[in-house]
């Protein structure tokens, strides 16, 4: 097996810059495009230095927001069919931010909740034309998010860390939403009934053999973030607590907190995430719910079903009949 780099992005997300480049006009320097169809992923170096490029030629300041408008699901590699597969598209989001690293490196999705809000919020670690791919980026989850629930997604409003790089119009009007600007996070924000939104693309089995696939990309990988291989422990072992999982991560429990902290995260609500997911994919099937408790790792249904009504505001058995297998 080819050695992959240490840092990279799938060869698929470097033909959406060439594909964009092209229906511009614009022709990228030779040696960048040597080998980008050669199905290996592309070192982060070399994706800075098209990016670069690419932001260069086109003398447009939305370069990058217009780029994450027309991604499509095959840019975006297996993990792009496995986020367009799942029943709704808060599961989708889920998958998002453990899965990101199959797409590349660069930056870490977390989703925040607060009351009734939802906050998909993207930290990057970019040091070349971190703006423009920071507006690609959450353009094309705005993009796909749409498009995978058949245009019912209705978010409330974009934010980017950053100034705006043009007209403070131009980018409402592609956006088709509120846009702000110097607001210290990159963030999609919606209300929490965005989550249940139903997926046109549902497919619970090819969604759990892409998972498998997205899986073994991560481990051929060697490295993603702290976060992603949390929840891959949790998702395998939901009974586990912090302890046993930071082992497992040859950490100590402090050492995991203080990890996570720097990520903006918390064992809790990472955990939390994991266990929603989990709860509601069993929900579906036919295992008991005093059984999906204990597997969950709780004391008893009693505390499992308080849970579960802060995670989705119904019990499980009301969950189950409204998701009743058809």
């Amino acid at each position: 097996m080819i050695d992959q780099p240490l840092h990279s992005v799938t060869p698929l997300y470097s033909q959406a810059i060439l594909q964009a480049a092209a229906r511009q006009g614009i022709e990228l320097p030779a040696g960048l495009l040597a080998g980008l169809g050669q199905g290996e992923r592309v070192p982060l170096a070399r994706q800075d230095a098209l990016w670069e490029a690419y932001c260069d030629a086109s003398h447009d300041p939305l370069a990058g927001l217009r780029l994450g408008l027309g991604i499509q699901i095959g840019h975006l590699d297996s993990a792009g069919m496995l986020l367009v597969t799942c029943d709704t598209l808060g599961e989708a989001l889920d998958e998002l931010v453990e899965y990101a690293p199959v797409i590349g490196d660069g930056g870490e999705f977390n989703l925040r909740r607060s009351g009734e809000s939802i906050c998909l919020a993207y930290t990057a670690q970019l040091s070349v034309r971190s703006a423009e791919r920071v507006e690609a980026v959450l353009a094309g989850v705005l993009n796909l998010a749409r498009w995978a629930t058949g245009d019912r997604f209705q978010p409330v409003s974009m934010g980017f860390a950053h100034a705006p790089l043009g007209s403070e119009q131009d980018y409402q009007r592609l956006a088709g939403c509120a846009v702000h600007f110097s607001t210290g996070i990159n963030s999609l924000n919606f209300s929490t009934e965005q989550l249940t939104l139903p997926q046109i693309q549902a497919n619970s089995l090819l969604r759990d053999h892409l998972r498998q696939l997205a899986d073994k990309t991560l481990a051929s990988l060697g490295q993603h973030s702290l976060s992603a291989r949390l929840q891959q422990l949790v998702r395998a072992h939901p009974s586990w607590g912090k302890e046993r999982i930071a082992e497992q991560l040859k950490l100590s429990g402090r050492h995991l907190n203080r990890k996570l902290a720097e990520e903006g995260l918390s064992f809790k609500t990472l955990r939390e995430s994991v266990l929603q997911q989990t709860a509601c994919q069993a929900l579906r099937g036919d295992q008991r719910i005093g059984e999906i408790a204990i597997m969950l790792g709780f004391s008893d249904e009693s505390a499992f079903v308080r849970a579960f009504r802060r995670w989705q505001g119904v019990t499980p058995a009301h969950y189950r009949s409204l998701h009743a297998r058809r």
